[in-house]
């Protein structure tokens, strides 16, 4: 077992034995701990703790320069997320050193109990999809959401997003005004584009730029769009809005937009925000690893 288990696995067996009533002295001797060390695994949280680990593994690298940056945007936004404050770091700071999303995760939590910063979580649900084939889908939806602008006011924005099923790679496209038919079709190219290439089927919900009604299985596309799919060699596969079986994969990107990129961003202009989804598609969403497939 290496040093870094052994420590770990310290700190929970001298939680233990206090759980079970024994006293500082008693586990100092059972141990052979100083007393010291016994009373400072007791006195802090695993988080803290895991931090303390990483710093020591890092030889010198520090990310206590970075503490007053994160307090202040979790006393701002309490519910800024782990995932989404390491995006935040390396947006406003270039030379953020290259850590593992592990040691920001121990930070964030060591800054939120150092300054009594908590967060509530939420009740989430899994539910476990089998994986597809490589190339075989693609997945489109739509998202919305009230941004707070750079002059103090609110904008609405909509945005377009693609995922490939397999490998979780993102694309993302704003706009300040309703998507057509047309700008649909232009978002796609765009998104082809990025993705270097056009799965074999892409899902979407019944969604009134695409179809004009459905009943009973008898599918009507919209004129713009009915063309589209065979002209671009791609089938297409019309689910029920909410459907987590047959599109949770971009139900899921739309809500990571929202949640690590949008939350507490300002309006400036649409350029600016599209160029920013690009960068941000390039540093964080499509550049770490996927937490279920593992791809990057």
């Amino acid at each position: 077992m290496n040093y870094y288990l052994r420590k770990i696995m310290m700190y929970h067996l001298v939680n233990q034995m206090d759980r079970d009533g024994h006293s500082i002295t008693r586990i100092a001797e059972y141990y052979e701990l100083n007393w010291r060390t016994v009373k400072h695994l007791l006195s802090i949280s695993e988080e803290h703790y895991l931090y303390e680990l990483e710093k020591g593994r890092s030889r010198g690298l520090k990310l206590d320069s970075f503490q007053d940056f994160v307090k202040e945007k979790l006393r701002a936004f309490p519910d800024t997320s782990a995932a989404q404050m390491h995006d935040l770091l390396k947006e406003h700071h270039p030379w953020f050193p290259q850590v593992s999303q592990k040691t920001v995760f121990n930070f964030v939590q060591f800054v939120r109990n150092e300054h009594n910063i908590p967060k509530v979580e939420p009740i989430r649900e899994y539910a476990c999809v089998a994986e597809l084939a490589y190339g075989l889908q693609g997945q489109v939806d739509f998202g919305f959401y009230n941004m707070k602008t750079t002059l103090g006011k609110t904008r609405k924005v909509q945005f377009f997003t693609f995922v490939l099923a397999r490998s979780r790679y993102k694309y993302v496209l704003f706009t300040d005004v309703p998507f057509t038919t047309e700008t649909v079709i232009q978002a796609h190219e765009k998104a082809f584009e990025a993705l270097r290439g056009i799965p074999a089927e892409i899902v979407y919900d019944q969604d009134r730029l695409f179809l004009v009604s459905e009943n009973l299985g008898d599918i009507i596309m919209t004129s713009g769009f009915k063309g589209y799919p065979k002209e671009r060699g791609f089938r297409v596969w019309f689910c029920r809005k909410a459907d987590p079986e047959s599109k949770g994969k971009v139900e899921n990107v739309v809500k990571y937009v929202k949640q690590n990129f949008l939350y507490n961003r300002l309006f400036r202009d649409l350029d600016t925000l599209n160029d920013d989804v690009s960068d941000w598609l390039h540093r964080t969403a499509n550049a770490l690893p996927h937490g279920t497939t593992r791809n990057l």
